[in-house]
């Protein structure tokens, strides 16, 4: 018994010794993981000034003679001496003033909003150093999505507004429904001749195979609390009274896109436009959807020469394993299960 009793306790000693153990191995893994996260997550910055300069010096030096060449090399740092030497003199007059800069921010948008994550991030970074005096011009690309999302995008959008530095939205593509949402925000929109413009509607649409399931005899039952938890299902049957609901959430929603674009944009015949058409970036300027015909690349271009121009990019740096699981996530929410609520939500 005195064997057993002190084997017993030399079990007890190991199993909290091995338990202690685990832990600290558990802190310090938690603890190196929060750091490999941080390490991973961070803003990207490019200059993009110095982008077009190499490529003005490359095709120089292919097509210029080198007399010629060196010519143009001399003049060129003799304005970049005498810009200098300007910046310095104001800078000793006012610390505060400085070059203009404009913040590049690129949002190409999907039906769930997926790149908000990564706007919310840049946005943040750059409200930390841009002051009124600078810009930020968004080079936006969507065809709209879920409400929420696009409403969240928005909003983002906003607290550049609210720290009263400009914004600049451009169109070269396609900037519909939410994305107009977004757009509609910018102090000013420039967009390219051809690219779609508007799209200011609201789309709900589910399948109903309840005729099906009778058909073969299937029940489909579904308890809820609350008169409209569910209106219009896959599987249910729809009743006149939850289609009039359905419908009734949809007008509403339309009615909020119009007050908002509205408020973003007062001189704007809202009424108008407000169809769920879409048109060509030429008509859209004739309609008073966007300010100007011009790509983003020639705005950038010609902006270069008396601001500096960075691109602020926020990236996650994942493991093969990672972008695998990653994939597999996209392509299951792809096929998510129809009976999922979001199915019901309205689209913009």
């Amino acid at each position: 018994m005195e064997f057993i009793a002190e084997y017993g306790m030399f079990l007890a000693k190991t199993v909290t010794a091995v338990v202690a153990l685990l832990i600290i191995i558990g802190a310090i893994a938690a603890i190196s993981a929060r750091h490999k996260t941080a390490a991973k997550e961070h803003v990207e910055v490019k200059h993009l000034n110095q982008k077009f300069e190499g490529m003005a010096h490359l095709l120089e030096s292919a097509t210029m003679h080198k007399k010629e060449l060196k010519h143009r090399e001399k003049e060129r740092k003799k304005q970049a001496k005498a810009e200098e030497k300007a910046e310095k003199k104001q800078l000793s007059s006012d610390p505060e003033s400085h070059k203009k800069r404009i913040y590049v921010l690129d949002f190409d948008g999907d039906i769930r909003g997926s790149e908000v994550a990564s706007l919310r991030e840049e946005i943040t970074a750059i409200l930390t150093v841009a002051t009124p005096k600078d810009e930020v011009l968004l080079k936006l690309e969507s065809t709209g999505g879920l409400v929420h999302a696009y409403g969240l995008a928005a909003s983002q959008l906003q607290r550049i507004k609210d720290k009263k530095v400009p914004l600049t939205a451009a169109v070269d593509k396609v900037a519909a429904s939410g994305g107009y949402m977004m757009a509609c925000v910018a102090d000013k929109i420039i967009a390219a001749p051809f690219s779609i413009i508007g799209s200011i509607g609201v789309l709900t649409q589910i399948p109903n195979f309840h005729r099906l399931l009778k058909k073969h005899d299937i029940d489909f039952e579904q308890v809820t609390a609350g008169e409209f938890k569910r209106t219009v299902t896959v599987f249910g049957e729809t009743t006149e009274k939850a289609r009039e609901k359905l419908k009734e959430e949809v007008e509403e929603t339309h009615v909020l896109f119009k007050d908002f674009i509205k408020q973003q944009r007062p001189a704007l015949e809202v009424e108008r436009v407000a169809t769920g058409e879409h048109w060509l970036g030429s008509r859209a300027l004739e309609l008073g959807l966007v300010d100007e015909l011009r790509t983003s690349d020639d705005y950038m271009l010609a902006s270069s020469e008396e601001a500096d121009i960075y691109e602020v990019t926020f990236t996650t740096k994942q493991t093969v394993i990672e972008k695998l699981a990653a994939l597999m996530s996209m392509t299951l929410r792809s096929r998510q299960n129809p009976l999922t609520a979001t199915d019901r939500t309205p689209i913009i």
